[in-house]
């Protein structure tokens, strides 16, 4: 048991650059997603990091106006939440809206730069 214990410290203090490889190697040599394998070390960093200041797992992406390409954003809006036109539409007329919630970080911040491309002002929160 002390061995596990060991091994979960470990875990717990590796820093972002070693989980990044951590992961690399969990996928190339172990066939194991490396999302999964980011989740299982966040998810262990935060219960034992009681020091530490708890990092925001989940973001809501904010659409804040839909610009000068409203079209655009509308058409981008359907695509990325499945709504229909009508709804995308409304969605984006009543900025600021939420486009979606509790989403992981490198979603939102992909979300984001997508909107943000169309011409979109967008906020993660």
């Amino acid at each position: 048991m002390a061995d596990l214990k060991d091994f979960a410290e470990q875990l717990v203090n590796l820093t972002v650059k070693e989980v990044n490889e951590l992961a690399d190697i969990l996928k190339e040599e172990y066939g194991i997603e490396p999302a999964a394998a980011a989740v299982a070390v966040a998810a262990g960093g935060g219960a034992a990091g009681g020091d530490a200041a708890e990092e925001k797992s989940e973001f809501d992406v904010i659409l804040k106006s839909a610009g000068a390409s409203k079209l655009a954003v509308v058409k981008l809006v359907k695509e990325l939440t499945g709504l229909g036109l009508k709804d995308a539409k409304g969605l984006v007329d009543e900025a600021p809206k939420a486009i979606k919630e509790g989403i992981a970080k490198d979603e939102a911040e992909a979300l984001k730069a997508q909107l943000e491309e169309a011409g979109a002002e967008v906020e993660l929160k």
